[in-house]
């Protein structure tokens, strides 16, 4: 029982993933944050663009 405790306490397979999880828990902590921070300056942005792409002229009417 000693023995298998000694080498679940050192075994290092599984060690990959965890760094991996935490790793990937810090990122979407991280965009979380950004998004909270920044959400609404972003979204407008995406309709500044979008209403610049309603604005112009199709592309059958414009003259080259």
């Amino acid at each position: 029982m000693k023995q298998f405790f000694k080498e679940f306490l050192l075994e290092e397979e599984g060690q990959g993933m965890a760094e991996y999880a935490l790793v990937l828990g810090v990122i979407a902590v991280g965009v979380v944050g950004v998004l909270a921070l920044f959400g609404e300056q972003i979204i407008e942005a995406f309709y500044d663009v979008i209403d610049n792409f309603n604005d112009r002229e199709p592309a059958e009417e414009r003259t080259t």
